[in-house]
């Protein structure tokens, strides 16, 4: 290896999560700063954390119910029309009778 182009190795070097865990290990940077560790990570715990700071998750799931409680696309403009055929009719007997 060729001296002095290699970073200095820290044996005790400190890894602080957000979540408050802190873990020593070996490293070239004296401290590192992460979101997520082993503690507290979705795969390892088994629980779903959704940080949801720009309303995106409940905008999602209110386009989704409007999208199921009501017919969208050529289905609702083919029960449109028949819907007003129907009442065209109704009119005509009326009129009629």
């Amino acid at each position: 290896m060729k001296k002095g182009i290699h970073p200095n190795y820290t044996p005790n070097a400190t890894i602080t999560c957000a979540c408050g865990a802190i873990h020593t290990i070996g490293s070239t940077s004296s401290s590192i700063q992460t979101e997520l560790c082993a503690q507290c990570h979705p795969f390892y715990t088994g629980k779903q954390k959704i940080l949801d700071t720009a309303r995106r998750v409940e905008k999602f799931q209110e386009r989704l119910t409007q999208k199921t409680t009501s017919a969208s696309g050529k289905k609702a403009k083919a029960q449109k029309r028949h819907a007003q055929k129907v009442t065209k009719r109704e009119d005509k007997e009326k009129i009629e009778s």
